[in-house]
């Protein structure tokens, strides 16, 4: 039972405690990028959750056999290789959301999220762990490009999945369209406040002051 716990803990720690976006702040390249529709965002999350869940356990499986010197080399090549059928995949059967999604899905490659739980967790764990740890941090890294993706399209357009939600106001409803919202900066400001929002109900995500003022002491009169 401690060892159910212990995976159920795992698994689901990523999502908010220990978000990697959030929490790490890693992988949000892409969090800016690709988050204008929740389309874009769902198939962006789950490319980079297979890859590193897939990752996480080649790594961890062979990680008695890979030399140092040349560990971030493998894991490179492992990441890469995955990222390459993930990739031809999706030009294959969602041709659309592949050509919205650019040259991203081939970033996965370097995304800092994938590279550091392959070296930081995987490379120590037996597969099973590793691959747990490695789909949490994908939902948690999922989690927070859909809540933005949402709200960037929702607000953006007025749609949701190309869905009309909002009526428009040049067709006679009340909702105009917030172009800013489709714009980079839009995204870098929501994950701010995502991030805001989450450290004020939760404080000891907050990072400890580097400096902390001098107490002000009044001038004698």
């Amino acid at each position: 039972m401690a060892e159910r716990l212990n995976f159920w803990s795992t698994l689901t720690d990523p999502l908010i405690r220990q978000n990697p976006v959030t929490l790490q702040i890693l992988g949000i390249c892409s969090a800016l990028a690709v988050t204008t529709t929740l389309a874009t965002a769902l198939t962006m999350s789950v490319s980079l959750t297979v890859v590193l869940t897939m990752a996480a356990g080649l790594v961890s499986m062979i990680r008695r056999h890979i030399p140092d010197t040349i560990r971030l080399i493998v894991q490179i090549v492992i990441v890469a290789s995955l990222v390459i059928v993930i990739d031809q995949i999706l030009q294959a059967y969602f041709a659309e959301i592949s050509r919205a999604l650019s040259v991203y899905v081939g970033l996965i490659t370097t995304n800092c999220l994938v590279l550091g739980q392959t070296e930081a967790y995987a490379r120590h764990h037996a597969p099973l762990p590793a691959m747990v740890d490695a789909f949490g941090n994908g939902l948690g890294y999922s989690f927070v490009l859909i809540v933005i993706g949402s709200l960037r399209e929702l607000f953006g357009k007025g749609e949701l999945f190309g869905a009309q939600i909002l009526p428009l106001a040049e067709s006679g409803g009340w909702f105009t369209p917030l172009s800013l919202m489709l714009l980079a900066p839009s995204a870098f400001f929501l994950l701010g406040l995502l991030v805001w929002t989450i450290r004020s109900f939760k404080p000891e995500q907050a990072e400890a002051r580097e400096h902390t003022p001098p107490l002000y002491v009044e001038p004698a009169e």
